[in-house]
């Protein structure tokens, strides 16, 4: 499975996981809800479980993606924006939709 993060993604998780609340966790990519064939995504720490596999990213962030949605994780893009307003934008180009958190 394959996760992109772009530069200022990658800066602002690194900040995430030096936080208190990310001590010995790492960043999850989650479905938030399923419409047929897309989905909304959002991130939030956890640690891995026996459904999960690690993705090494290019950005030297490791990202947890649960295998039973891999139609939907696999290939996502975690990107974050200053503008027009802060934020994340999580996409699966494969899957044509996309998510602000």
């Amino acid at each position: 499975m394959k996760v992109k993060i772009n530069r200022n993604a990658a800066k602002v998780l690194k900040q995430m996981l030096e936080s208190e609340e990310a001590e010995g966790k790492m960043i999850r990519v989650i479905i938030t809800e399923h419409h047929g064939n897309h989905a909304h995504y959002a991130l939030q720490f956890d640690n891995p479980t026996e459904h999960d596999v690690i993705v090494k990213t290019d950005k030297d962030i490791d990202i947890l993606l649960d295998t039973r949605d891999a139609e939907f994780l696999d290939g996502v893009w975690i990107q974050f924006f200053y503008v027009p307003e802060e934020g994340f934008a999580i996409t699966n180009p494969s899957k044509g939709y996309h998510h602000h958190h």
